[in-house]
């Protein structure tokens, strides 16, 4: 496994606790993270000022204690298959406003604000969710740009790098 980060703070004092009862996990007030049989957690992630979402992203154990330890967040990159710290190449890092997790625990909210210029997808925009499904009348379906322009060039922000969308 490769992994981008550049420090490890206090990783080893961060205990998940073991989920015990139903009672427990939807009502007590221990974390207790229920990671899929891939080891991964769905994470929301939504700028904090506006509520719109930036994108939707993984967790695995590691990058979960990091995203808490460092105020960052840090993802699994399951297209590449590494611990990713969002931002750390393009500098658009997410500063952690708020971190909430549902009823069952199985998956988690960011509220963040996004360092830099503010976006926070690869192709350039601001959301990673720039375009809305439509249907016309004869049943045919079109991808709307909902973003009317980029927040930056991806060819500027990552030269050389390998584009993460995978066929």
């Amino acid at each position: 496994m490769r992994v981008l980060l550049s420090k490890i703070n206090n990783l080893n004092k961060i205990i998940f606790a073991k989920r015990t009862s139903i009672e427990f996990v939807e009502e007590g007030n221990a974390l207790a993270p229920k990671f899929n049989e891939e080891g991964l957690l769905p994470v929301v992630v939504t700028e904090e000022s506006s509520g719109m979402v930036l994108m939707i992203g993984y967790m695995n154990e590691e990058s979960l204690k990091r995203t808490i330890d460092t105020g960052e967040g840090y993802y699994w990159s399951r297209s590449r298959e590494l611990l990713w710290h969002k931002g750390a190449s393009s500098g658009m890092v997410h500063q952690i406003k708020e971190i909430l997790i549902d009823d069952d625990q199985d998956s988690l909210w960011l509220k963040v604000v996004v360092a830099g210029i503010g976006a926070s997808c690869h192709v350039g925009y601001k959301s990673c969710f720039y375009r809305s499904i439509e249907k016309n009348e004869i049943n045919e379906l079109t991808l709307n740009f909902t973003e009317e322009e980029k927040t930056f060039d991806p060819e500027i922000v990552y030269p050389g790098s390998k584009n993460p969308t995978q066929l």
